[in-house]
């Protein structure tokens, strides 16, 4: 079998695990566009990423992209930059008829990739990763068990296993990325209604395995669920778990001293002031209720994940299961070309298939 080309643009904290995890496969032949191309060799020799080349282009020169995108043919491209820049890669991919793929959670952002998708002939599968991403599937599969449904609920948490700071937390992954879920509206459905519902509001108590969590709402996770079963389920919604104190801390920063106006200097604040670490774990909880033969029943999935070493490297919990997530639907589609074209949500993969990719044993 050929090697699938793939372009992957940006090597943060997600993107160099993608790279590291394609690569191990054998499957794939990667080239990785980034304006700092000494670091980016440095990665590739520190990683042992075979076949895999670096290209010294600045992905925010929309010109210079373009140009690298139409001297190779690249089965795919995946953008693993900032949220804000990937309408621009998007449009990129849809001129040179190219799959398209992301990490984005903004709820603007994806609704303009669907809308750029529109008449091609490519995938745009935007909001891979965990959530948006592993946990759409997930609940998807759950929701297709009953015959009526009743309420469905999305929880993630990405947490530092051990915390002293009064936010209870630690710099896991993009701060823009946490900063804007927690200031950007939510999608829900609320009695029967599609709605939008306030960030950082809804505050629940969790207990799992006995640990005492807390959930809010934060925007993207929901991915295009809503819009898919908006009419077919009464309760519909995302939440995010952190431990507890988190909510109300963020309250303060956010709404009191009023820096969901000013995100660049809360985003200072929070690198200056919060530890990253690679001791973390993700949650992944799913639960959706309704009727099946007659009963009123409830399933529910339940994921905890850790920190592993893969191929000799340490990774986080969030970058394995974000990784894991993408390059498990980038395997699918790319092994089914006919079957997926345009606009493609994270629901349209059957979880089994998921589970059955090379990345599906990082959720088991």
């Amino acid at each position: 079998m050929n090697k699938r080309t793939v372009l992957i643009l940006g090597t943060g904290k997600v993107g160099s695990l993608v790279a590291a995890l394609l690569s191990a496969s054998g499957d794939y032949q990667l080239d990785i566009a980034s304006r700092r191309s000494a670091a980016v060799t440095a990665l590739i020799h520190d990683l042992q990423l075979a076949d895999t080349t670096a290209h010294g282009v600045d992905v925010t020169d929309v010109d210079a992209l373009s140009g690298l995108m139409e001297r190779k043919r690249f089965d795919a491209v995946i953008s693993a930059l900032p949220y804000h820049r990937n309408v621009v890669v998007a449009e990129l991919a849809a001129r040179h008829a190219v799959n398209y793929l992301d990490l984005t959670e903004d709820i603007a952002v994806t609704r303009r990739i669907r809308e750029i998708s529109g008449g091609t002939d490519t995938v745009f599968m935007p909001q891979c990763g965990l959530a948006p991403g592993f946990i759409n599937i997930v609940a998807n599969d759950l929701m297709g068990r009953f015959t009526t449904l009743d309420t469905v609920k999305l929880r993630v948490g990405a947490l530092p296993q051990n915390s002293t700071n009064m936010l209870k937390y630690a710099l896991l992954w993009s701060t823009e990325g946490v900063i804007n879920e927690y200031c950007e509206p939510c999608d829900a459905i609320v009695d029967g209604e599609l709605c939008t519902l306030m960030p950082l509001q809804g505050l629940e108590s969790i207990i799992l395995d006995g640990v005492a969590y807390e959930a809010f709402n934060t925007s993207g996770g929901l991915g295009n669920l809503a819009q898919a079963y908006d009419g077919t389920v009464q309760t519909l919604n995302y939440k995010t778990i952190r431990y507890p104190g988190h909510c109300e801390a963020f309250r303060l920063l956010l709404e009191d001293l009023k820096l969901n106006q000013d995100r660049d200097t809360l985003k200072r604040i929070l690198e200056n002031a919060l530890p990253a670490t690679m001791q973390d774990v993700v949650i992944v909880y799913v639960s959706a209720s309704g009727y099946r033969d007659g009963k009123f029943i409830e399933d529910s999935f339940v994921r905890k994940i850790y920190p592993q070493q893969i191929n000799g490297t340490a990774w986080s919990a969030i970058q394995v299961a974000t990784a894991a997530g993408l390059c498990g639907v980038l395997d699918i589609v790319l092994s089914d070309p006919g079957r997926y074209r345009g606009f493609v949500p994270q629901e349209s993969i059957p979880l089994s298939r998921f589970m059955d990719t090379p990345y599906g044993h990082y959720y088991a």
